[in-house]
């Protein structure tokens, strides 16, 4: 079959992706990665993001697009015309999961639910991942990343060290919480190999980062008498990129061994005997102190000579980099994470693998991203439509191929 996922360990599903923009599309490129099999339904205007993350060749594939939609296809279809809704039903009766994005009001208005698909394929997952949980009261209220890291805490504990609330310049929330999706539905795909029957799982992005903050940074709050918030060690303004002569290194020695050595590294032998910094317990009330030392330490020499001082005591330690250098890494040439590849529509690209290895899967082959509606006519064809009956919804339900 044209576009076939390679062998991997979810090979032989067939997940049916109705979502968009990030967080759904990041829970379907790693169920894709897997082995899935990924038909990507996307209304007539095409996924969001083709547009919103960047400019390319083509208007409608962006990079971001580009990178969060490999090995899938795409058919374009008119949730809010009859046919198209039954052309959803048809899809899900052979899909093994379905996963949105969409707000609960408007999948109850499509008719887009556990309730009304279930009878159709007892053994379907159905998954969506919501801006908030159903039983609270924001349950139906829209989202995107930027809202929820400043209601979970993201915002707030960038304030802290940098004196102002920030959104961390990433869709960090919109990834995180793909992946939790993508965990929750391969659980849900076990049991239902032990029991024969499919479950929806609700996916709630505010409490999923909420978990995520709280279990990271509720801290002495934890306890009563409650104390403060925020570990201390990860919050300090000196937990960053250490400055060298010449640039920076990045440099995490937390264990006793580790940090002796550190000292060792750093001519000050003597400091493993300082109450202040002797033990792993010691070194976290003074965190302030070990770090203000590390930084003043390491202004006296160049990064690759700490790099290769570090390197020779086995400590914890790697040169920063910028994301310039990250695309010219040669490590990330030699595991396969960067590659060079030609798109079919957007030529000559710099590509990304799949970071996780499964050593009974084939070769990292997924195909590139696709073109809005460009596997229409197979992916109808593959559902028992007729060659009349998929003319008919050509350019009335689904968007025809691109020519």
């Amino acid at each position: 079959m044209q576009g076939a996922a390679p062998r991997g360990p979810l090979s032989g599903f067939r997940i049916l992706d109705l979502t968009a923009v990030v967080v759904g599309p990041s829970c379907t490129l790693t169920l894709a990665e897997q082995g899935a099999e990924v038909i990507k339904l996307e209304p007539p205007e095409g996924d969001l993001l083709r547009k919103l993350g960047g400019p390319a060749p083509s208007p409608d594939m962006s990079p971001k697009f580009i990178h969060f939609n490999r090995g899938k296809r795409s058919i374009a279809v008119d949730l809010k015309t009859e046919a198209g809704r039954a052309v959803l039903a048809r899809l899900a009766e052979r899909a093994d999961v379905l996963v949105t994005n969409m707000r609960g009001g408007a999948l109850a208005r499509l008719g887009i639910t556990w309730d009304a698909l279930r009878p159709r394929n007892p053994r379907l997952v159905f998954c969506v991942i919501a801006g908030f949980g159903s039983a609270g009261r924001h349950h139906d209220s829209p989202a995107y990343d930027t809202i929820i890291q400043g209601m979970s805490g993201f915002a707030a504990a960038l304030g802290r060290v940098l004196g102002e609330p920030r959104f961390a310049p990433f869709v960090l929330c919109d990834h995180i919480t793909g992946i939790i999706a993508s965990q929750a539905i391969t659980a849900a795909l076990l049991m239902r190999e032990r029991t024969g029957e499919g479950q929806a799982i609700e996916v709630p992005m505010y409490e999923s980062m909420a978990h995520f903050v709280l279990a990271e940074h509720m801290f002495r709050r934890t306890f009563d008498p409650a104390g403060p918030t925020g570990d201390p060690r990860v919050m300090n303004p000196d937990a960053r990129p250490i400055p060298t002569a010449d640039g920076y290194i990045a440099v995490s020695a937390n264990t006793d061994a580790q940090a002796f050595a550190f000292f060792e590294a750093i001519g000050r032998p003597e400091l493993k005997d300082d109450p202040r910094f002797s033990s792993v317990g010691a070194r976290f009330r003074n965190v302030e102190a070990y770090f203000t030392l590390r930084a003043e330490a390491l202004r006296s020499r160049s990064t690759a000579e700490w790099a290769a001082e570090f390197r020779r005591r086995e400590i914890p330690a790697m040169p920063f980099q910028s994301i310039e250098a990250m695309l010219e890494d040669p490590h990330l040439w030699e595991s396969g994470l960067l590659r060079r590849e030609v798109h079919p529509t957007e030529g000559p690209m710099t590509g990304l693998g799949r970071p996780v290895r499964f050593s009974a899967a084939g070769p990292d082959e997924l195909p590139l991203a696709p073109r809005l509606s460009a596997h229409a006519r197979e992916v109808l064809a593959e559902a028992g439509y007729g060659e009349a009956e998929i003319a008919a919804l050509l350019g009335r339900a689904v968007l025809p191929p691109p020519a």
